[in-house]
């Protein structure tokens, strides 16, 4: 008896796959308003990560740009001193950071130069001599190169009264801190994504089971083992999940592709160029389709794991 029941158990499932083959009728319904409920669902997370993953990769790979731009130059300011002549004074500050090591070049900015970059805040027909307004002098390190900076402002503010350099470190900071922040907050985000893929898998494949109990009853009866009916459900569910993922990846992937026509279209003007400036091309790269491919895999994959969970709970309550 013993070997007859063991038989009948491994016998059982292989019957029941067979009868499926035949009758082509699997044991979840593949297209039920439950299905295309869940589809959607996970499509719209999909899109959701996809568009947090992009535009985390955006803000750090502009965040980058900008320290690598910002820590490669240094400003000196001049600021009018009374009996003084600023236009000296600004070509004396010149050579002095042409002759530290570490300097590939300085640019003297003229008054024309300088009335242009008051515009946005002061407006047009500037008269600099009529206001106390700094000169400017951007320098540029050499890549690779270490200046000895401290030396340099040492030297500037006792042989130039008014003089001031600025290494721009502290918007260096702002800037690092601002990229860590978006990539943190990109991955609670991601994080609440999953969450929530998972808990609205978990309830779909619980109202599946509901729907289906007095089938998965009448296999448990015949002999079939929980693994096999688990495995009905997570094949189902990943169906499901991938259908989901691809739909929202592509949106995802289609939308990046707009902007990045877009924004070359804006290029040229003010408002396409101070756009580029914040984030660049809106081009995610390689490594962002990349990161859309696995997250529709992953997302698929965690949708059949969790169906499976499930069903596996579900049917310690099948007598």
């Amino acid at each position: 008896m013993s070997d007859l029941r063991i038989d009948q158990e491994t016998i059982a499932p292989a019957r029941m796959t067979g009868l499926l083959l035949r009758n082509e009728t699997p044991i979840v319904p593949k297209n039920s308003i439950a299905g295309r409920s869940l589809v959607a669902v996970v499509a719209i997370m999909t899109f959701l990560s996809s568009l947090t993953v992009g535009a985390v990769m955006l803000v750090r790979a502009a965040a980058t740009d900008w320290q690598s731009d910002v820590s490669r130059e240094i400003t000196i300011q001049i600021r009018p001193v009374q009996g003084r002549d600023i236009e000296s004074e600004l070509r004396e500050a010149g050579d002095i950071a042409r002759a530290f090591p570490g300097i590939a070049d300085v640019r003297i900015y003229s008054r024309e130069e300088s009335a242009s970059l008051l515009e946005p805040w002061l407006g047009t027909g500037l008269a600099l001599d009529d206001l106390p307004v700094p000169r400017m002098i951007v320098v540029r390190l050499a890549p690779g190169a270490s200046a000895d900076l401290t030396q340099l402002r040492t030297t500037l503010t006792g042989r130039i009264p008014g003089a001031t350099l600025d290494d721009h470190r502290a918007w260096i900071d702002r800037m690092r801190a601002m990229a860590q922040t978006s990539v943190i907050g990109g991955f609670g985000v991601l994080i609440l994504m999953l969450v929530t893929t998972m808990l609205s898998v978990a309830f779909a494949t619980r109202g599946a089971m509901a729907t289906n109990r007095p089938i998965v009853e009448v296999l448990h009866f015949i002999g079939a083992k929980d693994g096999f009916i688990a495995g009905q459900f997570q094949r189902h569910f990943l169906v499901l999940g991938l259908q989901g993922g691809m739909i929202g990846g592509g949106t995802a992937v289609l939308v990046f592709a707009l902007a990045g026509l877009v924004g070359n279209w804006g290029r040229g003007t003010v408002s396409g160029d101070q756009l580029m400036a914040l984030f660049g091309t809106f081009s995610i790269g390689i490594e962002g389709y990349a990161a859309v491919v696995a997250q529709i895999v992953v997302i698929a994959t965690v949708t059949a794991l969790t169906s499976r969970r499930t069903v596996n709970r579900t049917l310690g309550s099948v007598e």
